[in-house]
Parts: C-alpha cells; sequence; structure tokens
C-alpha cells in the first residue's frame, strides 16, 4: 500500500501545477540562528540575480519559497524539504547550508520528480545521493587539495590538521593529507573537532608540542572560526612562526572586520573572494550588498545561490515550465558560463562545479577595511574528492 506521501507525489505530477506559469523553488538554509547570516547570502544571492535577469523565464515566472533549519539538522531538513515538495509543490529544491541536510533530503528528489541545487553543502559525495542533484558551490576537496603544495613550496614538511568531526571536516582532512603526503611531505598528526567546540586554546598547545611547522584547519564559517583564529594568535602559534593553512571559510568576508590585525597574513584557498576583479563580479557586487543591507556582511554563499539560480533557470528553459526532474538536470550537464567567481561548467559526468580555485592572503587596504587578496590561481578544479567518496 502506498504511503499517503506517495499518493500526494502521484497526485502533484497529474496535476495542472506542473504546467503552472509561477514555477516554485524551495530554498532551506539557516535564516535564524547561529548560522543566519548565510542564509541572509543565500537570499541576498537569490535577490541579486533577479535583480540583473529578472524572474521570468519565457512565460514562466520564478517564485522562491523559503524554510528555515538553523543548524544542522537532518530530521528538520527532511521534513522541510517534504514539505515544500507535497504542501507548496515546488518543482526545484535549493540551498542546503550544511552537508547533513542536504543528504536527508535527497532520498526524496526522484519520487518527487524534483532536482535539487546545492549552493553551498560541501561533502563529495552529496552528488552521488541521488542522480537529482547539482552543485554550484563547492567541495572541501576542491578547496583544500592546492594548498598542499603551496605548503610544500614554502618549506614546510611537516604538518598537523584539525578539522570539525562531521562530513565536510572529514573531506579537509583527507583532502589536504592525501596531497601533501603526495608532495612528500608528512602530516604528524590528526585532530578531530566537535562541532561544539568553542574552547581552542588547549589544541594550539597540542600543535606546539607536535613539532609540526604548520597546521592545516577546516570549520564551518561562523562564530568558531573567529575563537579559533583568536587562539591561533593569543596562544603564540603565529608569533612562534608556525604557519596557518585553511580554506576559505574561516576569513570569509563578513568575519574580517572582526578578526581584525589577528587576520592579517592568514592564508586560505577558496572559490571565490568578494574582491574578484571581473565585471561579472563588480556587477554581482554591487546588486548582492543592495539586496543584502549592510555590504561588509556580503559573503561566499551569495556566489552560490546566484549561480544556482542561473543554472535553475536554465533548467525551467529546457523544460518549458513543465516538472520534468530528468531533463532538467540533463539539461545542465555541461553548462558553461561567466561566473563573478570566474569560468564555471557543469561537470556532464558527475554535476559538480569544475572552477578556479584561488589562494588568498588577507591583507589590509588603503580604506582600513580587510580583505582576501588574491595571489595565485589553481585553474579548472574538478572535485578530487569523487574518487574518494566512490568507495
Amino acid at each position: 500500500m502506498k504511503t499517503l506521501i506517495s499518493t500526494v507525489f502521484a497526485l502533484t505530477l497529474m496535476s495542472g501545477a506542473s504546467y503552472a506559469e509561477t514555477i516554485k523553488v524551495g530554498v532551506v538554509g539557516p535564516f535564524s540562528g547561529p548560522f543566519a547570516l548565510q542564509g541572509k547570502n543565500f537570499k541576498a544571492g537569490i535577490d541579486a540575480f533577479f535583480a540583473l535577469n529578472g524572474k521570468k523565464v519565457g512565460d514562466n515566472e520564478i517564485e522562491v519559497v523559503y524554510r528555515d533549519v538553523p543548524t544542522a539538522d537532518p530530521a528538520k531538513s527532511k521534513a522541510m524539504s517534504q514539505e515544500l515538495i507535497v504542501r507548496e509543490k515546488v518543482q526545484y529544491l535549493a540551498g542546503y547550508y550544511f552537508t547533513p541536510d542536504a543528504m536527508a533530503a535527497a532520498p526524496m528528489l526522484q519520487q518527487g520528480n524534483v532536482p535539487m541545487v546545492v549552493m553551498n553543502a560541501a561533502t563529495s559525495a552529496i552528488v552521488n545521493a541521488s542522480p537529482y542533484v547539482v552543485r554550484t558551490s563547492f567541495t572541501t576537496w576542491q578547496t583544500a587539495t592546492p594548498l598542499a603544495k603551496v605548503a610544500k613550496d614554502g618549506g614546510v614538511t611537516k604538518t598537523i590538521t584539525l578539522v570539525s568531526d562531521y562530513g565536510p571536516g572529514a573531506d579537509a582532512e583527507t583532502a589536504f593529507k592525501t596531497a601533501f603526503e603526495k608532495e612528500g611531505g608528512q602530516v604528524v598528526e590528526s585532530i578531530r573537532m566537535p562541532l561544539s567546540t568553542t574552547d581552542f586554546a588547549p589544541l594550539m598547545q597540542r600543535i606546539k608540542d607536535s613539532g609540526a611547522q604548520a597546521l592545516f584547519t577546516f570549520l564551518p564559517s561562523g562564530p568558531p572560526t573567529l575563537a579559533f583564529v583568536k587562539a591561533y594568535n593569543d596562544t603564540g602559534l603565529k608569533a612562534a612562526g608556525i604557519k596557518f593553512f585553511a580554506t576559505g571559510d574561516l576569513t570569509q568576508e563578513s568575519d574580517l572586520p572582526a578578526l581584525g590585525e589577528a587576520g592579517l597574513g592568514l592564508t586560505t584557498s577558496f572559490h571565490y573572494a568578494v574582491s574578484h576583479d571581473s565585471a561579472e563580479n563588480k556587477a554581482f557586487v554591487e546588486a548582492a550588498q543592495k539586496a543584502i543591507g549592510n555590504p561588509a556582511e556580503l559573503s561566499f554563499p551569495a556566489v552560490g545561490a546566484f549561480d544556482g539560480m542561473h543554472v535553475i533557470a536554465k533548467m525551467i528553459e529546457a523544460t518549458s515550465g513543465k516538472q520534468d526532474a530528468a531533463k532538467a538536470v540533463e539539461a545542465v550537464k555541461g553548462l558553461a558560463w561567466t561566473s563573478p567567481r570566474g569560468p564555471v561548467t557543469i561537470d556532464p559526468a558527475s554535476r559538480h562545479i569544475t572552477q578556479n580555485i584561488y589562494l588568498r592572503s588577507v591583507e589590509k587596504g588603503a580604506d582600513g577595511k580587510y580583505f582576501n587578496k588574491e595571489i595565485q590561481t589553481f585553474e579548472k578544479q574538478g572535485d578530487p574528492g569523487l574518487a574518494f567518496a566512490k568507495k
């Protein structure tokens, strides 16, 4: 006997909703709580897309329906995603800041006939969770891997890794360690920190005791990253010359004023910086800063959302507004365009985004404001983690 949900799915597919002129996109993200700024960036990116491109695709108008999942909460994410499909009758799901939230929703995509466009969640395995998942963000494998060569080229032979103990953290640890050992370096210790960690001073002592010349770290953007950098400075690691390498989550632009002088010189690798010098980014930043209200709050989730809406618009165009998840996803395999971050492509095999990764250093501009200065480009980076995710 079919479940009630299955019956509603079936009725949805048979109804005229599939041909409605208004096409609903359900966006799941943290719009309240400690990570509310990331959800605010999702919305700013979406609003910027509409400001620059309009809300209509052909005869169809896009309507965005938001659902709040304040922190990583797979059960709530699943419930919110299910509600969007069944009650709101969305044709597309998008957003998903945390990996567990995206993974929880992925199993219902085929039954619901709905694609998912991941605008942030960064674990490689998400694209393997359903053939209807497309990513417009990044993965921690993609952003962490180039740092291994940077460290080795800078004379570092021994490192220690410290990562948050969840999917992306494990990916970041494995990515850096795999690449650094391939370069001939040694990871002397690997530490996984509970997501709830707020006191990092004891961990800094372990770094001192390890004999490492540098640390590599990954934490999700938000309050913990500020405490981590503060501990790195306050415990004397920076003064002792222990180098700091991290993915760009730790120096998102909205955190730089709070980091202040403590952030100067921090080396990170990432797919996007607000300071990226291109005509496309200048137009995006102007629209997104207007949408977010406070320009200092603009950071990387906004560009994932902006490009996510570009992909969804192409899906709507390819399906003439009809609800056909398989056709929609097929249409964007191999899609290439110039994003605010630079040239990007949706890999036709993995549905993951291929993009440039930039080495950045936190600098202070002539206007007294801190920014991520791009100092090296690693072009056309795919996701090295996909091979591991399939094992």
